[in-house]
């Protein structure tokens, strides 16, 4: 089957190490190519800061499982992560799909720091059917810990070295997207994890983010994406109107020596949607939109994803031009944009505070 032959990765392959020099990547966990892509780009070696490592689980909160893998359940999981602190696995020494019959809902007042390790043996599945995970600080039903909910310093949620696949938030509202990942407030951070088959609506001009989005972080901090794939091989691409990898309105990412590929933005008419047409299309790879924010490539592979409207690798919008893209290090190749894009910058859309700054990186309109 296709879902176990993405998870049966090597467990020699588990131990999580960083380099002892700063520009040394984080080192990968899921890297057998027999089992489907590995996390991240394998080309990139961009330094990690500090603030974006994996977070310690040496001493976990709860651990899903017993040691079997009948006893990582769904309801085990939804259970640990509603009671928050740091979750780690022990379902055996193979790979295991744990298939929620529910989204797993974190709540506000049980961190202030969450992690979810997988140890890159666990993969997490909607089954077509539902949001994998979701947080969100202004949602009253998962208690409201401030009355500024859009602006708090937690929880501060770390996910890492996991699988996500067939996450599916079509239909949802209010909010809408994110088809593995929603999270609104606090902090995020993203380390070591593949997202595969995920989707949330077909069209709509805002909608987006079948595998992640993002809405409101704190003093308008980053969202740290890191040594991560979306996509990866024909098969396995993200699908929604907007927004295959990632999705977000004012919320910036600094996205590193990762890899987005094979993901697609498949709605119609743009935003806003043009007359007559149900809106999206734009940002195969990754769509932002708002006003201040800025999206930092660095070491990041972008290719063969594609979009109906504009922007085959990126969407950027700053509406009042205040926002910033920066490329470092990077490669985006074979992003076709169907309907537009910003010329000189093959599978680009932006509007933001000047041209984009491109350092030691490679734009093409077709890969080498």
């Amino acid at each position: 089957m296709l879902i176990q032959r993405l998870v049966c990765v090597s467990s020699a392959l588990l131990l999580l190490a960083c380099g002892e020099g700063p520009a040394d990547p984080i080192a990968n966990p899921l890297t057998d190519p027999e089992t489907g892509p590995p996390a991240g780009n394998p080309d990139g070696s961009c330094a990690i800061p500090d603030e974006a490592r994996p977070a310690d689980v040496s001493n976990p909160t709860t651990v899903v499982g017993d040691g079997t893998p009948a006893s990582c359940t769904s309801a085990a999981f939804v259970q640990a992560v509603a009671g928050g602190g740091v979750i780690t696995f022990d379902c055996g020494p193979d790979p295991v799909v744990v298939t929620l019959d529910e989204t797993a809902k974190i709540y506000n007042d049980t961190g202030p720091e969450i992690v979810i390790d997988g140890g890159g043996l666990v993969t997490l599945s909607g089954a077509g059917a539902r949001r994998i995970l979701y947080m969100n600080t202004c949602d009253e039903s998962l208690v409201w810990t401030t009355p500024m909910c859009n602006d708090q310093d937690h929880p501060r949620l770390t996910v890492q070295n996991l699988t996500f696949i067939d996450g599916n938030a079509s239909g949802q509202h209010d909010p809408d997207g994110g088809g593995a990942i929603f999270v609104r407030g606090g902090r995020f951070k993203l380390i070591n994890t593949r997202f595969f088959n995920n989707a949330c609506d077909d069209t709509g001009p805002d909608v987006g983010g079948a595998a992640v989005r993002v809405f409101d972080q704190h003093q308008d901090l980053p969202v740290y994406v890191v040594n991560s794939t979306f996509g990866g091989e024909p098969g396995l691409g993200n699908r929604c109107s907007n927004g295959g990898g990632l999705s977000s309105i004012g919320v910036s990412y600094t996205v590193i020596n990762s890899l987005f590929s094979y993901n697609e933005a498949i709605g119609n008419g743009a935003n806003p949607a043009q007359s007559g047409t149900p809106g999206g299309g734009s940002g195969g790879a990754i769509y932002n939109d708002g006003n201040t924010f800025t999206l930092t490539l660095c070491g990041t592979k972008i290719e063969h994803n594609t979009a109906n409207e504009g922007g085959g690798a990126v969407f950027f919008v700053s509406n009042d031009l205040s926002g910033s893209l920066r490329i470092q290090d990077s490669t985006l190749c074979d992003n076709p944009s169907a309907g537009f894009e910003t010329q000189g910058f093959p599978g680009i859309f932006v509007l933001a505070n000047g041209e984009p700054q491109v350092t030691n990186s490679t734009l093409t309109a077709a890969c080498e």
